[in-house]
């Protein structure tokens, strides 16, 4: 319902290269929010968040149009293999490349009946991917799939017995069904499911379906939010800010429905905000007396190497800092099972 408002304002530079303009409006409230919340930690975030030129992209590597050249390519610019460390869950099909250095490697085109060989994403949003722990065989369900990296990471992990992949927004749900069609094969397509339902229902129109359940859910994302296109867009976006934290909380308690007992959740966002993170999730296990959260710091520490943490979370919170030459997050990550 948000989300319709969320896209980066582009200005021809002198050369005709397009580059995003920061949006005064927005870094005035954050500087004030995340100086609060964050301490001295904010400055190294802000110098990564409000520096386009020096964001780092990594590729996920698709398993069904596997290409030998482009991995020879990769390494040949200088990336080289996520992930390294001893991760409680890391499945062999499971390919991200990563390099130090910012830049961007060439995007590919959707074309219809090709398959895409990689996808270009921000490193830390698999982290709540890996999180999940998916196997074959489980049900799963991505209650806010669009645009899709997580879905098609998920597919990267494991062959689920039933995939339901939804998008409440109907621009952004035509842009998810285009990147499962880029990604996945033509095959495969017979378990998964995509809808368009308000997330905020679904379990109570599935109650206790699924093993496992992703909640990737609307936030003020914060890259994005910089460089909102005006003043105006940049005032309806602060103002709506203040309904998502009820918004995820009601997509939690859905999520939690949609479990089966046993079955794990994780909650991600790509925002600092701590009314968004933390507080939701507190607010879901004080709430909710079948879920006990999960520990996630064997994690944390397997890919302490690529990634910053927030220090003093609690153990079944992430929270990635955006700093130089580590230049991944924002992502907020949180992992819950139903009892």
């Amino acid at each position: 319902v948000f989300l319709s408002l969320f896209s980066p304002k582009l200005a021809n530079t002198a050369g005709g290269r397009a580059e995003k303009q920061r949006c005064p409006v927005v870094l005035d409230a954050f500087d004030q929010q995340y100086s609060a919340e964050l301490g001295d930690a904010w400055a190294a975030a802000r110098e990564v968040l409000t520096s386009p030129w020096c964001w780092q992209y990594a590729l996920l590597l698709n398993k069904f149009r596997q290409s030998a050249q482009l991995e020879d390519t990769l390494s040949e610019k200088g990336y080289h293999p996520a992930f390294q460390g001893s991760l409680p869950y890391l499945p062999a099909s499971f390919r991200c490349y990563i390099r130090r250095t910012p830049g961007r490697f060439p995007a590919q085109k959707h074309q219809a009946g090709k398959l895409k060989e990689y996808y270009l994403l921000n490193a830390a949003s698999l982290l709540p991917v890996l999180a999940l722990e998916v196997r074959d065989g489980e049900d799963v369900l991505d209650l806010c799939a669009a645009p899709g990296g997580k879905s098609v990471a998920l597919l990267q992990c494991a062959c689920p017995g039933q995939f339901h992949c939804n998008e409440y927004d109907v621009w952004r749900w035509r842009w998810l069904q285009q990147t499962i069609e880029s990604f996945i094969p033509q095959p495969l397509m017979s378990f998964i499911t995509v809808t368009q339902l308000d997330g905020r229902h679904i379990g109570d129109l599935q109650p206790e379906l699924y093993d496992k359940v992703l909640v990737d859910a609307p936030c003020s994302n914060d890259r994005s939010w910089l460089f909102s296109s005006d003043t105006q867009q940049a005032m309806l976006r602060l103002t709506a800010r203040k309904e998502l934290p009820s918004l995820q909380f009601q997509l939690l308690r859905s999520a939690v429905q949609a479990l089966r007992p046993g079955g794990a959740l994780v909650y991600s966002t790509c925002t600092l905000s701590r009314a968004e993170n933390s507080d939701v999730i507190n607010l879901l296990l004080n709430s909710c007396s079948d879920v006990i959260p999960v520990d996630l710091s064997q994690m944390a520490k397997a890919v302490s190497q690529e990634f910053t943490f927030l220090s003093g979370m609690q153990q079944h919170e992430l929270l990635v800092l955006p700093e130089k030459g580590r230049a991944w997050g924002p992502m907020y990550v949180a992992k819950l099972k139903k009892t």
